[in-house]
């Protein structure tokens, strides 16, 4: 994990591409487990800032690999990673990945009931202003993701109280639908990308068959350009879900 890195790919304004991706710890459809492919599905949307979930790093189940790892190094990127399970040397968990500065703020925890569940806290640098930017993949009971969305929303996430006014995007796996309680908690507070930009608004999930709307990203003080599901031949063979992809832009005062 790196704390303070030098821009590789800085765009030329301040306009922003980011994408989320549940990658399944790289395993796709066909069975097979390969980090450059979920690399290549990710580089063709020349993303400036990543969210990862379900990475295996060092797991016996995936070769070994550590695949934030590997799979930054095939994009010429940071990576910042948290593992929501650690058992011995064996990690699994959520990712960001950026071409930008970046420092990591902070990495832990949410209440779960079943598998644990975390987030990760990154600020990365654009121009002379500072974007914070969240990356979670929540649980699989509906309660159990409005706590989670409640704690992220809280005093020592999203809340706290160096986040006033702050440029902000959360991202992740919510496993939760336009529908749901947790995504109306956070729609309070944040603008979806896929609500404010699209008429047609594509489901992420599986990525054989898409029907379910479930991975997300959320904006604060940003403009939302455009937004798109990679529903590719490439995207639906390498993971169970298919990435989400938006253009964003810091609004001046």
């Amino acid at each position: 994990m790196r704390e303070k890195t030098a821009p590789q790919n800085a765009p030329a304004s301040r306009r922003l591409r980011v994408m989320t991706y549940n990658v399944r710890n790289c395993r796709g459809r066909d069975g097979i487990c390969d980090p450059a492919r979920i690399a290549e599905v990710i580089a063709h949307h020349k993303p400036h800032i990543v969210g990862l979930q379900e990475v295996d790093v060092v797991r016996r189940r995936s070769g070994g690999v550590d695949q934030a790892q590997a799979i930054a190094m095939h994009l010429k990127m940071t990576s910042h990673f948290h593992p929501a399970l650690h058992v011995a040397e064996e990690r699994y968990g959520d990712a960001i990945l950026t071409t930008l500065p970046s420092r990591l703020i902070k990495a832990g925890p949410l209440p779960s009931t079943g598998e644990q569940r975390g987030a990760l806290w990154v600020a990365v640098t654009i121009g002379d202003e500072e974007l914070n930017v969240f990356n979670t993949h929540l649980g699989l009971r509906p309660s159990e993701r409005v706590r989670q969305v409640e704690t992220l929303l809280g005093p020592t996430w999203l809340g706290h109280r160096d986040m006033a006014d702050s440029l902000a995007i959360l991202m992740g796996d919510f496993n939760a639908g336009p529908s749901s309680a947790p995504f109306k908690l956070l729609d309070r507070h944040f603008t979806e990308v896929q609500t404010a930009t699209s008429s047609r608004k594509r489901a992420t999930f599986p990525a054989w068959f898409p029907l379910l709307r479930i991975d997300h990203i959320f904006v604060r003080g940003l403009a939302v350009g455009q937004s798109e599901v990679d529903r590719s031949r490439l995207a639906r063979r390498a993971s169970d879900h298919l990435p989400l992809v938006a253009t964003i832009e810091i609004v001046l005062p």
